[in-house]
């Protein structure tokens, strides 16, 4: 394992191209989320190892919700297996997205707060039925003024995997000033040298924050 001289306090992480990924393996579309499980374990154990401080996970958005039933059950299956696979391992665990809705999964509501796991060794958010104008918009509804994602720290490394360049509406207030890194490889392809090489290039980034 290498040693970095500036190590990003907060990464977030676009899991993208599980559909396509599926497809090419001769599979239908929804078979490949569950494909996606295992890599979010290694990305998460190889974070703890090396200090990184918080991992946001992009689960599903509110707009995914629109995709065919069977591709809706199958995405938030996997997102509900991934937070119930890290829940025997270490973090202080913090789902976000719109509870109000029919679709965001009941097995997950008592993770919307902050939720110590084991040691606690490292923040992991999961993103889940959210979109960024319910995060935005919430405030207006709360007397505290607070966006949704308020528990979240500002991001500095964004990888996004699929090969697409596009935010997709991944916390547009903690990604102002995030660096971008991206993957051609599906996300079910990960490997741990894609942290490897994004974290390499994050070294010749500059961190001005605009100054």
């Amino acid at each position: 394992m290498k040693n970095y001289y500036r190590l990003p306090k907060h990464i977030g992480i676009i899991p993208d191209g599980n559909r396509r990924w599926a497809q090419q393996n001769g599979m239908h579309k929804e078979d490949g989320y569950s494909y996606g499980i295992n890599p979010g374990l290694k990305l998460y154990q190889e974070c703890v190892l090396l200090g990184i401080k918080e991992i946001t996970f992009y689960g599903f958005t509110k707009d995914n919700t629109k995709r065919p039933a069977v591709q809706t059950k199958a995405f938030t299956k996997a997102c509900v297996d991934s937070v119930f696979e890290l829940l025997k391992h270490d973090a202080n665990l913090l789902v976000i997205g719109d509870t109000k809705s029919p679709l965001f999964p009941k097995e997950l509501l008592p993770y919307t707060t902050r939720t110590v796991i084991g040691k606690g060794l490292i923040n992991v958010n999961f993103l889940v039925n959210y979109s960024w104008d319910w995060d935005l918009n919430y405030a207006d509804n709360k007397e505290s003024g607070k966006i949704a994602s308020s528990d979240i720290s500002r991001i500095d490394l964004i990888m996004r995997w699929g090969g697409r360049r596009r935010l997709s509406g991944f916390l547009p207030i903690q990604s102002v000033y995030a660096d971008f890194y991206i993957i051609d490889k599906m996300w079910p392809d990960f490997k741990i040298e894609h942290l490897y090489e994004a974290l390499d290039w994050f070294q010749k980034q500059d961190d001005t924050l605009g100054g």
